[in-house]
């Protein structure tokens, strides 16, 4: 065996994406509340009961392009060099995400992206699905820093709710700022500052905000 997928897989990608890239035409096109599923299987040439087979849900229909970043920020956890504490990695990978200009930090302002990022928010559906995913992201954060750090199950699940808010607040700063005509670029030292004042809380446990008066 060579690795490689046979052909029967091959086709199961090949219609996985055929799919989902006449859902995301159709959705930005029209809308996501304005598109059927059966206009979505007519246009990508297959049976309701084949796009349900691939998507149990309208929804996972854009959700699915989102999925590899549900437990993204466990995995920075999990693969961070040794001696270096998790926020620490996820604050670099967050970033390196920056730099990189990565749609999940909200800092890219390709058109598509960000009609991509627009028709999430005008749809409660999808909002909703976004809520669960970011369930699942903590969840996941909670249970990499109970393994891999030795952290107690409260500590473990009150400090993911936590960066995993921040991280999300961050992108959606960033999103909202270039949805208002704001470029990727000029936003970049803003969005790098945000970030590390925003973890420095974090670190510092919120002395800060307690010493205020």
């Amino acid at each position: 065996m060579d690795g490689k997928p046979g052909l029967r897989e091959r086709k199961k990608r090949q219609t996985h994406a055929a799919i989902s890239d006449a859902a995301i035409t159709l959705f930005l096109e029209h809308g996501f509340n304005q598109v059927s599923v059966a206009q979505v299987a007519e246009a990508a040439e297959v049976s309701k009961r084949t796009l349900f087979a691939y998507f149990p849900t309208k929804e996972d229909l854009v959700v699915h392009r989102l999925a590899d970043h549900e437990t993204e920020i466990a995995r920075v956890v999990r693969a961070r060099p040794p001696r270096t504490a998790p926020l620490t990695a996820v604050r670099e990978h967050f970033l390196e995400g920056l730099r990189e200009r990565d749609p999940i930090t909200g800092l890219n302002d390709h058109p598509q992206v960000l009609r991509l990022t627009r028709m999430i928010l005008d749809a409660p559906s999808l909002v909703a699905r976004m809520e669960r995913f970011k369930a699942g992201a903590e969840r996941a954060l909670a249970r990499a820093l109970r393994e891999t750090a030795d952290t107690p199950e409260l500590t473990a699940r009150l400090a993911a709710v936590q960066i995993v808010a921040v991280h999300w607040a961050l992108a959606q700063d960033n999103a909202d700022r270039l949805a208002h005509g704001e470029p990727a670029d000029t936003r970049y030292a803003g969005a790098v500052a945000d970030t590390e004042h925003a973890f420095a809380l974090l670190e510092n446990g919120l002395r800060q905000l307690a010493a205020q008066r």
